[in-house]
């Protein structure tokens, strides 16, 4: 039996307020969100969990979370794409995936926004949103995808857990 794929939802972590004078896209991670995303790499780590390919929103908090990732050896390249900004769009992302997948890596990670990220993995599991899930500030949600069939409906939630349990 083959080896199921697993994709790991990452929120970013905690990050600047919004602000009139400071674009949404430019907002970083605070002090604490960068404690706090570094704590749940750590963890991740010695937790023996690493990536084959992590694909990241263009948005700076998105972008500083990726990084901590990458410099807690979880992966060796972070990619950039808008289909993880806030405004990306399920079907697009679903298309990018379907041709990824035939490079047969196992581990893929993202790292973006809520609300699509849990409504993404509902997609996914149930086949349609049904805003159940709670992905919390660095948190992070794992699915099991067939390795060959459609994905959607089709998959397994494997993990979901709050960062301030992996502290």
């Amino acid at each position: 039996m083959a080896q199921p794929l697993k994709l790991y939802f990452i929120r970013h972590g905690i990050a600047e307020k919004r602000q009139s004078h400071l674009p949404d896209k430019q907002r970083t991670l605070t002090s604490k969100g960068r404690q706090k995303t570094q704590k749940v790499a750590q963890q991740l780590q010695t937790l023996g969990i690493n990536f084959d390919y992590l694909q990241t929103s263009p948005l700076v908090r998105a972008h500083q979370t990726a990084e901590i990732i990458q410099q807690q050896g979880l992966i060796s390249a972070i990619h950039v794409s808008g289909l993880l900004s806030p405004e990306g769009n399920w079907q697009d992302w679903l298309n990018w995936f379907q041709n990824w997948r035939k490079q047969g890596l196992k581990h893929l990670a993202l790292v973006g926004h809520e609300p699509n990220l849990s409504a993404w993995a509902e997609i996914l599991v149930w086949g349609q949103p049904r805003q159940q899930l709670v992905l919390k500030k660095a948190g992070m949600i794992g699915l099991l995808l067939p390795e060959h069939h459609n994905p959607v409906g089709q998959s397994t939630l494997f993990w979901l857990t709050a960062p301030k349990l992996l502290f």
